[in-house]
C-alpha cells in the first residue's frame, strides 16, 4: 500500500475502529479475569463474568470473520479464509455481469434519462456560466485533459463513428419531401426556380459560339451551302433566350407550372413512394463510404476539437466574444423554446442509449479485464478501505451482543 493511502481519511478511519474493536476485546479479557477472581465475593460477579466471557467468544468469532474476508487469520492458511484475495477474479466477472445487467442496458438507461432534463441544465448552463471559481476552473482543467489525454485519433474516431452511425440510421427521403414540400407552401421554391432559370441564360450565353457550331455541324450540306444553318441557329437561340425570358417575368407561364407539379411530385413520392426512398438511402450510404466525406467529417472533429481546447484553456475570453453570445442565446432558447428541449432530452436518451448499446460489452469486458489486472492486495487492500470501517463495527457489535447473550444464558442457568 501506498503512503497516499495510508494517510487517506478512509485508512486512518479503518485503523482507528480496528483499534477500538481490539481493544474492546482486551478490555473484555481484563473485565473476565477481575470478575473470575471476585466471583467468591458477591455473586454479581458471575454476572459479570458470564458478560466477558461471552463477549471474548463473539468478539473472537467475528474477528475471525472479518479477517478471513481479506486474508489467513494469524497467517494460517485456514480453509475458506482469505476469501476475497483467492476470488478475485470471479468478484470481477461478478461485478462486470451485474453493470451489465442493471446498468448497462439500452432500455434502462433510456426509461432513467427519460427523467431528466438535460436540455434545460445545459440551457442554464449555458445562459448563465459561472465567470469563476473552483467550479469554473476545474470543469476546464478536466475538459482539457480529456481532450489532451485521450488521444485525437481515438475521439477522432469515436466522433466519426457515433456521427456515421447517426446518419446512416436518418431516413432522408421522408425529411427531404417534407421539407420540399413545407418550402411549395410557402413559395420558397420560386427563388431556386428563378436560379436555374438564369443560371441556364448564363450558360447558354456563354457557350452561344458551341451552339452554333453544334448546329452547323448537324445541318445539312444544302443548309451549310445556302448558309441558312447560321439563320437557324440564330432562330434557335433566339427562341430559347425569349422561352427563358417569358418563364423568368411570368410565374403563371406553362412551363413553371409543370415545373412545380414536378417538385411537387417528387416531394410526395419522397415521402411515400418506397423504391424512391431506397434509391435516396443507397445514395446516403454510397456518400457517407465515400473517402471525401470521412475527410469532411476529419476536418469538423479537427475545428470542433480546436474551439473546445480554446474554451477549456481560456472560457473567460470565448464567452466575452461572439461564440458566448451565441451559446447564452442557445441556453435561453433551451430553457423556453418546450420544442427545442423536448427534441434535445430525446436525441440525448436515444443517444445514450445508443453508445450503452454499442459499447456496453466493451465497458463490461474493460471492468473485468482491469479487476484480473489487479494484484490481490491491491483489491484486498481497496476493499478494505472501502467497507473496513462498517466490518470494525461488526466486531464491536459482536462483542457486546456476545455480552448479553452470555447474561442471559447465565440468568437461566441461575434460575434453573
Amino acid at each position: 500500500m501506498t503512503l497516499k493511502e495510508r494517510l487517506s481519511p478512509t485508512h486512518g478511519g479503518v485503523r482507528q475502529m480496528r483499534i477500538i474493536a481490539a481493544g474492546l476485546l482486551v478490555a473484555m479479557a481484563g473485565l473476565f479475569f477481575l470478575a473470575r477472581a471476585l466471583e467468591h465475593h458477591h455473586p454479581a460477579w458471575g454476572y459479570v463474568r458470564a458478560f466477558a466471557e461471552a463477549a471474548m467468544v463473539g468478539g473472537l468469532a467475528d474477528w475471525f470473520a472479518v479477517t478471513a474476508l481479506f486474508r489467513h487469520p494469524l497467517g494460517l492458511p485456514i480453509p475458506h479464509t482469505a476469501i476475497i484475495p483467492r476470488n478475485k477474479d470471479r468478484i470481477g466477472d461478478s461485478l462486470a455481469s451485474f453493470l451489465r445487467a442493471n446498468f448497462l442496458v439500452p432500455g434502462i438507461v433510456a426509461r432513467r434519462m427519460a427523467k431528466l432534463d438535460v436540455a434545460h441544465a445545459i440551457g442554464r448552463v449555458l445562459a448563465a456560466p459561472p465567470r469563476e471559481g473552483a467550479m469554473r476552473a476545474g470543469a476546464g482543467k478536466l475538459a482539457e485533459t480529456l481532450l489532451e489525454s485521450l488521444g485525437d485519433e481515438r475521439l477522432g474516431q469515436l466522433f466519426k463513428s457515433a456521427v456515421s452511425q447517426r446518419l446512416k440510421t436518418l431516413d432522408v427521403a421522408p425529411m427531404l419531401g417534407k421539407l420540399m414540400a413545407a418550402a411549395m407552401d410557402e413559395g420558397r421554391h420560386r427563388p431556386m426556380i428563378n436560379a436555374a432559370i438564369l443560371w441556364t441564360g448564363r450558360t447558354l450565353d456563354a457557350n452561344e459560339a458551341l451552339f452554333r457550331q453544334m448546329i452547323h455541324e448537324r445541318a445539312g450540306s444544302i443548309l451549310r451551302w445556302t448558309g441558312l444553318d447560321e439563320t437557324l441557329s440564330t432562330k434557335i437561340l433566339d427562341g430559347l433566350f425569349k422561352l427563358l425570358g417569358d418563364m423568368a417575368e411570368d410565374l403563371n407561364h406553362p412551363l413553371r407550372v409543370r415545373a412545380e407539379e414536378g417538385l411537387a411530385s417528387l416531394a410526395q413520392r419522397l415521402q411515400t413512394d418506397p423504391e424512391l426512398q431506397e434509391k435516396v438511402a443507397a445514395f446516403r450510404d454510397a456518400a457517407l463510404a465515400n473517402p471525401a466525406v470521412g475527410e469532411w467529417l476529419d476536418g469538423l472533429w479537427q475545428n470542433a476539437r480546436a474551439a473546445m481546447l480554446r474554451a477549456a484553456r481560456d472560457p473567460q475570453a470565448v464567452a466575452a466574444g461572439k461564440f458566448g453570445e451565441a451559446m447564452r442565446q442557445m441556453g435561453t432558447r433551451l430553457q423556453e423554446d418546450e420544442r427545442v428541449r423536448f427534441a434535445v432530452n430525446r436525441f440525448a436518451r436515444r443517444a445514450t442509449a445508443g453508445l450503452v448499446a454499442s459499447y456496453g460489452d466493451g465497458i463490461v469486458t474493460l471492468v473485468s479485464e482491469t479487476v484480473r489486472g489487479w494484484d490481490a492486495r491491491t483489491v484486498t487492500d481497496r476493499l478494505e478501505n472501502a467497507v473496513g470501517r462498517d466490518l470494525q463495527y461488526i466486531r464491536i457489535n459482536g462483542t457486546l451482543v456476545g455480552g448479553l447473550v452470555g447474561v442471559v444464558i447465565h440468568i437461566i442457568d441461575t434460575l434453573a
